[in-house]
């Protein structure tokens, strides 16, 4: 059963950009129909030029990436969410499109689909796993199925062993995330398919 996949991220400087594209690369393969969304910018133009990495990473993904909106989760089956770690949380500029979800959530757009997240810290224990329990709490109250990778393939050990989500921290391994990083992410967007297509069925999961 083909099921349709939203990989809705915020990225400032590139690193969970190319985590949410590895996401839903693993989610095509395994048969699912993919829209890869970002969420506006809402930070000051002047705290984006004092970063020239960030400038840049703004310019390039521009016109590349559709800026997501309402129609993208009535649309899919299932979710990917991808967030930068700030202190511990999730962005604010993802958190702010998930605070104009209201009315969705009354008209029951999100119950029972599943949902995944994903992140990247500078630090290897930098608040990876608080800022995906963050992201999570949305989908309780959304009455969502949370779908975290665990350990349920070997990429996510070797991927600096975050079961909650992939998480990429740039200071041990590259602003870039790596080929580890990247195979976790794909894991985990083929997983989130998979179940989402079971869920879908009626299959046991």
């Amino acid at each position: 059963m083909s099921v349709k996949i939203a990989v809705i991220y915020y990225s400032s400087t590139g690193s969970v950009h190319g985590l949410a594209h590895a996401v839903a690369e693993g989610a095509e393969k395994a048969g699912a129909q993919v829209r890869v969304r970002r969420v506006a910018e809402l930070a000051p133009q002047e705290a984006i030029d004092a970063n020239p990495a960030w400038r840049a990473h703004v310019e390039e993904t521009h016109a590349e990436v559709p800026v997501a909106d309402h129609d993208d989760l009535r649309w899919a089956d299932g979710y990917a969410f991808g967030t930068p770690t700030r202190f511990g949380n999730v962005a604010a500029q993802l958190k702010q499109f998930l605070d104009t979800t209201g009315q969705l959530w009354l008209d029951g757009t999100f119950t029972s689909k599943p949902f995944t997240g994903f992140t990247s810290t500078i630090n290897l224990h930098g608040g990876s796993e608080a800022t995906l329990i963050a992201l999570y709490l949305q989908a309780f109250h959304w009455g969502s199925v949370i779908v975290p990778p665990g350990y349920n393939d070997t990429s996510v050990p070797d991927a600096y062993g975050n079961p909650y989500g992939v998480s990429h921290p740039t200071k041990a391994a590259g602003d870039v995330p790596d080929e580890k990083a990247l195979a976790a992410a794909h894991f985990q967007g083929r997983y989130l398919a998979e179940i989402t297509a079971r869920l879908r069925a009626g299959a046991p999961v």
